[in-house]
């Protein structure tokens, strides 16, 4: 799991009503060592911070699975949704449960690579 932790996500000033170091080490305390959660520089869909975005497994990714991008992730109950559905298999291996679907974003263009 990648968690956008740069200039608008893990913004106390975007989102004060965030614990933004909280949410981050929650993450980290529920998915490692298993799944890997690194923060990461800014993700470029500031408009729908807080961003993350959940990596397939290999064997997944093998199959076609892809990364889903997430946002809005502000409040625990979509966290701990998250965290869930990660635990579960993530993307390409557990259905994404709809309440999920409602945060789930378009990732950026790669213009340009």
């Amino acid at each position: 799991m990648t968690v956008c932790r740069d200039c608008c996500c893990g913004s106390r000033t975007k989102h004060p009503e965030v614990d933004h170091d909280a949410q981050l080490d929650g993450l980290r305390a529920a998915l490692e060592p298993v799944h890997r959660v690194r923060p990461s520089l800014c993700l470029d869909v500031c408009s729908q911070s807080n961003v993350m975005v959940v990596q397939p497994g290999s064997a997944a990714r093998r199959r076609g699975a892809r990364p889903v991008w997430f946002g809005l992730v502000l409040d625990d109950a979509v966290v701990g949704d998250l965290v869930a559905w990660i635990r579960s298999g993530g993307p390409g291996v557990a259905e994404l449960p709809a309440v999920l679907e409602l945060s789930v974003i378009t990732p950026p263009a790669l213009s340009g690579r």
